[in-house]
């Protein structure tokens, strides 16, 4: 990589190996293994969290077109009922009718959507939410390793 003067270019590819990145920096007790598996891990569950949200948003927009075909079917249907009511008061009535019908029906298809974008993000948080934890873990556990082997003089 030609040097330049901005400070926000850097030749990273002296980082594609993260244990020799690790390396450099020996801390008596921690494994680099470990690290390296963790953040692979870690990689891991927000690819799975990811494909949750992904998985979850493809299923809201699939069931927004069922709604929007079943709304336009429905829409031509009272259309004809429409034209064929008799006199100005039926027409009033059915318009009240149908009205109401279409407003229940937009609650109901938005109260079903936004329960399937809650379950999507609530899968994916705790994909997230699972693995924090675990590392967590992982952490504790390496530092409670690396404390008993600084004892012991290694």
């Amino acid at each position: 990589m030609a040097k330049s003067n901005s400070p926000f270019e850097y030749d990273f590819s002296s980082m594609t190996d993260i244990t020799k990145m690790f390396e450099q920096y020996k801390m008596p007790g921690i494994e680099v293994e470990k690290l390296v598996d963790a953040q692979r891990k870690n990689i891991e569950a927000i690819t799975s969290a990811n494909r949750v949200a992904f998985e979850g948003m493809q299923a809201i927009m699939q069931r927004q077109g069922e709604i929007l075909r079943q709304s336009m079917s429905e829409a031509s249907a009272v259309m004809q009922d429409m034209a064929a009511a008799g006199t100005p008061e039926d027409r009033m009535a059915k318009q009240a009718e149908v009205l109401k019908k279409a407003f229940e029906t937009a609650l109901s298809n938005v109260k079903e959507l936004a329960e399937m974008g809650a379950k999507s993000n609530t899968e994916a948080m705790e994909t997230i939410n699972k693995r924090v934890a675990e590392s967590l873990d992982e952490v504790r556990d390496a530092v409670s390793t690396a404390a008993k082997e600084v004892k012991r003089g290694k």
